[in-house]
């Protein structure tokens, strides 16, 4: 997948300036603030990057007449933040995913799945009898966190939080605030509504480093080998682990194979086009995904630029662009994937399912994806915006994560109202049963069973007991991580 930096295009700002500023455009009297800079950094990024930069009046190249015009409008800003979202476009309608942050730190971590986390995986639902109560039910566990120490399991369902009820209203708070302890009062599921059962489990928030091939096997059904994969975040730091389960896979010669995307949220573009390569194989140099970028960034290139190719490889650089790893990927050559989705798989998920879409047989099984068919990069405060550009500035932590680019297939389709199992894909519309949710990669799972019944018979129907009443989802545990529901692209040179 291609890396862009664009350098040359970080506009030049104010070369005109009045006799009474300095060549900065600043008065004498005028005191630069960091908030100045953030502000100034903030401003800069957008108006190279952001994927609607025309559609912003404040963004435009002459907005402002020097430094300290621009400096000046933004000062009636409390934080940086509020910078940021008065510079997006229509943000919750048309920009639905563009951030920003106060610590790269934890951003950069996030996106290689280290997080400040219990270990304690969960979806938030309402009751069925109530407009504003919630519960949590838990989707897994991550080994060697607390949750796993003190034995939270995958089915558990939680009310409470340090004695108080889980509402609407105030689930953020009791949930991911800065405390690095809660405590969680469980309960019985209750058809819905659930009821407290008088046991309280007190969770410590560590870091984490979640792995995120949550589970790969190989699954006998009759005289078929049917691979299975739960994969929970396109982490590049797994690549090579990710290519060694489908070594196992190809080693095993699997039949047919399910891709369990149910709680991935995205990631890395890169690595969502290994994933491709290494279901397939046999479209090698052919076209895997398109990208759209803003005027400045597609008229600076050519259109051969943000076409992306199966990759035939692995390969990764550090910092001085030294090859650290060049690895053939382990390609199964199927001409047919099943996959796993729900409300919560996102961007790099549906990136995968939508490119393979164009080459082989996709099944889709679950409930309507995201819609997130828009990437990101990592904005800094620098003189190219990278994080090792020269004078990165020191005095604060900020960074970006605006979108910068919509993504295609080869057919030049994508699905911003959300992949729809049996409407716009082949497949089985089935919501995951917090009833009964069962054992992950085990026929117990009623989403994994239905998905290995309609491999061997075909069969789209479902009886009723299969799926449940559907309640709404209020939030999840992954959407409170920096990396959050994101795909995202890297800079280099």
């Amino acid at each position: 997948m291609k890396k862009y930096i664009l350098a040359s295009l970080i506009s030049v700002l104010f070369l005109t300036v009045s006799c009474s500023k300095n060549e900065n455009g600043l008065s004498e009297e005028f005191t630069v603030t960091t908030n100045d800079e953030i502000n100034n950094f903030i401003w800069k990024g957008l108006n190279t990057y952001y994927l609607w930069q025309a559609d912003v009046p404040n963004l435009a190249d002459n907005r402002f007449n020097d430094l300290e015009d621009l400096y000046t409008f933004f000062r009636s800003n409390a934080t940086p933040d509020e910078t940021f979202n008065s510079l997006l476009n229509q943000p919750g309608t048309i920009d639905r995913f563009s951030w920003i942050v106060d610590d790269y730190v934890a951003l950069e971590n996030s996106f290689q799945g280290i997080n400040l986390s219990t270990g304690m995986e969960f979806g938030l639902v309402r009751y069925t009898n109530s407009s504003t109560n919630i519960y949590g039910y838990v989707r897994y566990v991550i080994p060697n966190s607390s949750a796993a120490t003190l034995g939270i399991t995958r089915g558990m369902y939680f009310n409470s939080v340090n004695g108080t009820q889980l509402t609407d209203s105030n689930f953020r708070n009791l949930l991911f605030s800065d405390a690095t302890t809660l405590s969680i009062g469980t309960a019985d599921y209750n058809a819905g509504n659930p009821t407290a059962n008088n046991t309280t489990i007190s969770l410590n928030k560590t870091e984490v480093q979640e792995n995120p091939i949550a589970d790969s096997r190989v699954i006998k059904d009759g005289t078929q080998k049917i691979g299975y994969l739960m994969y929970n975040q396109f982490s590049s730091s797994f690549d090579q682990e990710l290519n060694a389960v489908f070594n196992t896979f190809k080693n095993e010669a699997i039949n047919d194979l399910i891709i369990d995307l149910r709680y991935n949220g995205g990631g890395s573009t890169n690595t969502a086009g290994y994933l491709g390569s290494m279901i397939t194989g046999q479209f090698s140099g052919e076209i895997y995904s398109k990208e759209v970028w803003n005027s400045k960034i597609n008229d600076a290139f050519s259109a051969d630029n943000f076409i992306n190719n199966f990759p035939t490889t692995i390969v990764k650089t550090d910092s001085d662009n030294n090859v650290t790893v060049n690895e053939a990927i382990n390609s199964l050559n199927l001409q047919r994937v099943y996959f796993i989705v729900s409300g919560s798989s996102a961007s790099a998920s549906e990136l995968v399912i939508n490119a393979l879409d164009a080459h082989i047989d996709v099944k889709v099984v679950g409930t309507t994806t995201v819609g997130k068919q828009v990437g990101s990069i990592t904005l800094y405060d620098s003189d190219n915006l990278q994080r090792s550009g020269t004078n990165l500035n020191t005095k604060h932590t900020y960074a970006m994560q605006p979108l910068v680019l919509e993504i295609k297939n080869k057919d030049d389709k994508n699905y911003p109202n959300g992949i729809v199992p049996g409407t716009n894909f082949t497949g089985i519309n089935l919501a995951e049963n917090i009833g009964n949710l069962g054992v992950i990669g085990e026929r117990t799972d009623p989403l994994l069973d239905r998905t290995l019944t309609y491999i061997s018979t075909g069969a789209k129907t479902f009886s009723k007991k299969d799926n449940f009443i559907k309640t709404e989802e209020v939030f999840n545990s992954k959407l409170a991580t920096p990396a959050g529901n994101n795909m995202y692209s890297e800079l280099r040179q």
